[in-house]
């Protein structure tokens, strides 16, 4: 007898625990019937109208501006190593400590059409590469834009003697 409750007692345990699975069918259907809401309720909103933005076009004229008045200009004295000879405002491309970097950078600005010169200044023992020189600092201002296109670090550089 006793072994009948305990076989009874099994299989109701069992048929409990079987019965209480959540079957994968019914996760679907709850999503295809969440997913179905969702479509109609973006479909139940009123279409938004896009209003294009027109922008008027306004014409200004320009005068243009006068940059020398305002550029710094660092003052050395300087001595030509190689090159032709320097005017008072000198557009620099490089600065180094090694004579040969600097004879480098004066070969690529050659090459690039420039006639550029290193000079060393003597109180510090660097070398300048310098692409232009004038004798005007709005010229040099002009260059030295130029130049920036390609050696964003150019700068102006007043000879003295």
């Amino acid at each position: 007898m006793k072994k009948n409750l305990i076989l009874g007692l099994t299989l109701v345990a069992a048929l409990v625990m079987t019965g209480c699975k959540s079957k994968e069918s019914n996760y679907k259907k709850a999503y295809e019937r969440a997913k179905a809401a969702e479509l109609a309720q973006q479909t139940e909103t009123e279409p938004v109208s896009i209003t294009p933005v027109v922008t008027p076009v306004t014409t200004t004229q320009t005068t243009p501006v006068v940059e020398d008045d305002n550029t710094k200009v660092t003052t050395e004295r300087l001595t030509v190593l190689n090159g032709g000879t320097l005017k008072a405002y000198n557009v620099v491309c490089g600065s180094f400590k090694n004579p040969d970097n600097a004879n480098n950078r004066r070969n690529e600005l050659v090459n690039a059409g420039y006639s550029a010169q290193v000079a060393q200044n003597p109180e510090t023992g660097m070398y300048r590469v310098i692409a232009t020189s004038f004798d005007d600092k709005a010229s040099a201002v002009s260059s030295r834009n130029t130049l920036r296109a390609k050696y964003a670090d150019a700068w102006i550089l007043f000879r003295t003697y």
